[in-house]
């Protein structure tokens, strides 16, 4: 797949695009891509993919903090592993935010032709979000491009959306996220030094450097498998600020301790799966008391990894 920051070295004949944000390509995002990509195979022209980055809501105001469910690139990625040939991942600004409808359609008609556009049920694009579905088909029309309106994906009577996934990793409710996002939650990033102190109680830990934006489920305990390159390995994580120590901490650190795995894993980048909540982060009397705690909480980790596999 060939990724793009902007358009302007794209000049493409015949194409079927959809836009969107697909923050965390959740199973309703999967709908509308597929969609995209069999439209595209059949009519044998390239599919793609026109996405934003930073997030339109953080740009406008309307969420800020720790919101991205998917970096740019992992977001990229995952579109490409659906099959997409082309993602073009644009800078969104307060200009870009002011732009037409009709103006940002006539750009994409510029350098990709588009023959098809497929979209969501609540589609929306342009200056106070004024270019609605029904303006999209009159754009259609106007251009020479098709419509397709995919219908939202609904899970245990509810639709199926980024804000659903991001309550329920707030609420550590990760077998929703996991249903919602139809694969595990991940985080990524590289391996860098921490305070050493999981390796002096002889439990090693690797403290991933995360994106800042990034959002993280809960302070707590978590099952999840630890990905080095093609290898997959299982591991307990801790989300936390170490109050048994008194660190002062007010960002919370991800240590991975990965299980059944020795070898230096600094400065390697490393993906987790998060598979299941095991417990709250508390404070305890004691490091031995700690360590009890750990030896239990990666038992529940091996056994819920075990029926994971």
């Amino acid at each position: 797949m060939e990724h793009y920051r902007t358009l302007d070295s794209l000049h493409l004949e015949n194409t079927c695009v959809t836009i969107g944000s697909f923050d965390g390509i959740h199973i309703g995002h999967q709908e509308i891509v597929q969609r995209l990509v069999q439209e595209a195979q059949h009519a044998q022209v390239p599919s793609v993919v026109i996405t934003f980055f930073p997030h339109p809501a953080t740009v406008l105001g309307k969420n800020s903090g720790a919101f991205y469910l998917t970096t740019a690139k992992e977001r990229a990625e995952f579109l490409a592993s659906l099959g997409v040939d082309i993602t073009v991942t644009l800078h969104f600004t307060p200009e870009l935010a002011q732009q037409s409808a009709e103006s940002f359609i006539q750009q994409l008609h510029v350098h990709l032709r588009p023959q098809k556009m497929i979209v969501g049920y609540d589609f929306s694009l342009g200056r106070d979000r004024q270019g609605n579905i029904e303006t999209l088909y009159s754009l259609g029309a106007a251009h020479g491009f098709q419509v397709e309106v995919v219908p939202p994906v609904t899970l245990a009577g509810e639709k199926v959306s980024s804000s659903r996934v991001r309550k329920a990793l707030e609420g550590c409710d990760i077998p929703l996220a996991t249903e919602l996002l139809g694969r595990w939650y991940t985080v990524s990033g590289s391996v860098t030094y921490g305070d050493c102190r999981g390796g002096k109680l002889g439990i090693p830990t690797a403290n991933l450097d995360y994106p800042e934006n990034r959002l993280i489920p809960p302070k707590g305990v978590y099952a999840t498998f630890a990905h080095l390159g093609d290898d997959r390995v299982a591991a307990v994580t801790n989300i936390g600020v170490h109050p048994t120590f008194e660190t002062g901490l007010i960002v919370p650190r991800i240590e991975a301790h990965l299980l059944d795995f020795t070898g230096n894993l600094y400065a390697s980048d490393l993906t987790l799966d998060f598979v299941q909540f095991i417990r709250p982060e508390h404070k305890f009397d004691s490091a031995a008391a700690l360590l009890a705690q750990i030896d239990k909480d990666i038992q529940t980790a091996r056994e819920a990894l075990h029926h994971a596999a």
